[in-house]
């Protein structure tokens, strides 16, 4: 039995990450597939109790650093004890956000440089990057997601529109930079239309 394929999900406050990852993953089962859904920050009992650090409170709760390290070290548990076991086990594994979104929201819209946030993960995943990154973009996502959330946004999905506009931006310099892995999907029309979309980005992964 060979490792099986590690696949995250990736984009901005309301362009259907979640959706997609339940989608793509019924998907990779109708085709005999064995697929561990997760998310993040989270995927593990001591990444879930981070999280709970991590999204809730007030805006100004942590500093962008300590922010960094919180999911660096939510990340680190997510691997070793979800990530790399089912990856081990032949299954794969969707993640709904993996380390591109430290990347992007921390390294490009917190201002700590992209390269920096890598650095500060790469301790606790090594070379655990996914096989695949796909990277949902709708332009009107994060206006959509605050028609979504009428009780209130987390901490993090509750910050300004040009914060946003800078997690997008990082996202697209990402995917510039790392072809190969990274992928940018229109996340426009209606949810089936995206899920082959996604679908076609990784077909070279299921044969």
């Amino acid at each position: 039995m060979g490792r099986g394929r590690f696949i995250s999900l990736e984009g901005g406050e309301g362009v259907g990450k979640s959706t997609q990852v339940k989608a793509l993953a019924a998907a990779l089962r109708e085709r005999g597939l064995e697929v561990v859904e997760t998310r993040e920050p989270g995927g593990s009992e001591g990444a879930e109790k981070i999280r709970e650090l991590l999204l809730g409170g007030d805006e100004d709760r942590w500093g962008t650093q300590a922010e960094a390290l919180l999911f660096a070290a939510a990340r680190a548990d997510h691997v070793a004890k979800t990530i790399r076991p089912a990856l081990d086990a032949g299954k794969w594994v969707l993640s709904d956000r993996f380390v591109d979104s430290s990347l992007a929201y921390q390294g490009g819209a917190g201002g700590l440089g992209i390269e920096a946030v890598r650095e500060i993960n790469a301790f606790g995943i090594g070379d655990g990057f996914p096989d695949r990154t796909l990277v949902l973009v709708l332009d009107e996502g994060v206006e959509r997601a605050r028609v979504r959330d009428t009780a209130g946004s987390d901490r993090i999905g509750g910050r300004s529109a040009d914060y946003h506009h800078k997690v997008e931006l990082a996202f697209r310099l990402i995917a510039a930079e790392e072809p190969e892995r990274v992928k940018l999907i229109d996340a426009s029309g209606e949810p089936q239309q995206v899920t082959k979309r996604l679908l076609a980005t990784i077909r070279d992964l299921l044969s």
